[in-house]
């Protein structure tokens, strides 16, 4: 039954195309459909859309600790996409991260790991790209200051910090580790968000998605660390969260709301799986948790009286939350990060869960900003990080500030 569902899928996809007006040569229509879904597993449509423009025409503006880079226009333009690439262009920028022309990328655009991703698959990516619409959208590709401007820098860079290569399958894990780890390491990138940076930009290796700060949210910990990590969820947890946006009790937020509803929500439950397998056997890195601050702690004993007053009606008195609505606090990861940024952002701006076909409906957080200070939001965020069994470090109140500061200087 499931394979006969599976080829109707693909059935429907290729009459979508080309219903859609598909530009792909009629022999290529099944190779498109599995290079659209390639494109759904890389979430390549979140990065190349900017906010009310068209679908993966680029300009919008991914924000690094040296600038914006506003990200290209990858519809088939002939003279604002990549219309006038053939398939080797289209790999050697995946593989290399070389233009057509040779000049250097930028390795915000993850060619660090689309590295590891096989010619079939790119090919198979190139050849449903070729089916969009031509959108005609001249983005301006030198938004950066000098001396980051310097494309010629990035030859230092790519000795320094690159290896190509294929990726090379672990012949003593099982068929599913690879295939989680093909995914993960490669075309689903997981780690140019969620692994720290060094000062120049480049992956720490040694601390391998042990989570990092983008865009002023925290890209949590996804290693199988007890505390701050994944350690507490099952495999099934994982892939129910990357399929759903929610697990009983934590939901989806920030960009990694986008990354489920454009992307994991819409995969096979078989790669899916295969993700969690593999991150379920990343070893747990980082240093032990600290101990929890004393419940007489001044900032502990501040915290409780707003945690209290403001957020037990939704998150219930003991940090346990209800389930499938308000998210879990007591024993979370999130909650117990190094860097705390998601948690006091959410507290300051609110937020809203994602929405997939199987969870429709997203809760929202209020934004409380608005009414608390700094120090309120440093004494409450502290308060959450070392209560029910949670410990982490405490949160000054110039680092709320630092971060108010930020959130209003970012473009929308």
């Amino acid at each position: 039954m499931k394979e006969a569902l599976a080829g109707l899928c693909q059935v429907l996809l290729i009459l979508q195309l080309l219903v859609g007006g598909a530009a792909a040569d009629p022999d290529n229509y099944v190779e498109a459909a599995r290079g659209r879904a390639l494109v759904t597993a890389g979430d390549c449509i979140t990065c190349h859309t900017a906010i009310g423009g068209a679908s993966f025409a680029g300009g919008f503006a991914l924000q690094t600790p040296f600038g914006a880079i506003m990200t290209p226009n990858i519809t088939p333009d002939n003279i604002t996409g990549i219309g006038s690439w053939s398939a080797d262009d289209f790999a050697r920028a995946m593989h290399e991260g070389r233009r057509p022309d040779g000049t250097h990328l930028y390795p915000a655009f993850p060619y660090p790991y689309y590295t590891k991703v096989t010619r079939a698959d790119l090919d198979a990516i190139y050849v449903y790209l070729r089916t969009l619409s031509p959108v005609t959208n001249n983005v301006n590709r030198s938004t950066l200051p000098f001396p980051f401007n310097i494309r010629l820098s990035m030859w230092g860079w790519n000795t320094i910090f690159f290896t190509a290569g294929a990726f090379v399958p672990d012949p003593k894990r099982s068929a599913e580790f690879n295939h989680g780890a093909y995914l993960v390491e490669g075309l689903g990138h997981c780690g140019a968000c969620h692994t720290p940076f060094n000062a120049f930009g480049a992956a720490r290796s040694d601390r391998y998605l042990e989570g990092n700060q983008i865009d002023n949210w925290t890209a949590p910990n996804i290693t199988n660390d007890m505390d701050a990590g994944l350690g507490k969820w099952s495999v099934d947890d994982i892939a129910q969260y990357l399929k759903t946006g929610q697990t009983g009790l934590s939901i989806a937020s920030g960009p990694m709301k986008d990354v489920i509803e454009n992307s994991t929500s819409k995969m096979r439950d078989s790669d899916l799986r295969a993700m969690a397998v593999y991150l379920k056997e990343r070893r747990a890195g980082g240093a032990p948790p600290p101990a929890p601050l004393s419940a007489s702690d001044p900032r502990m004993r501040a915290g409780e009286a707003i945690y209290v007053d403001t957020c037990s009606a939704c998150h219930t008195s003991n940090g346990g939350g209800i389930e499938h609505i308000f998210p879990k606090l007591a024993g979370t990861a999130i909650a117990q990060q190094d860097d705390p940024a998601s948690l006091a952002r959410i507290v300051i701006a609110g937020g809203r869960a994602a929405a997939t076909g199987e969870r429709p409906t997203a809760p929202a957080m209020p934004a409380l900003g608005f009414r608390l200070t700094d120090a309120q939001v440093a004494a409450v965020v502290t308060y959450v990080r070392n209560s029910w069994g949670n410990a982490a470090s405490p949160v000054a109140e110039d680092a709320i500030k630092a971060l108010r500061r930020r959130q209003t200087a970012a473009p929308n």
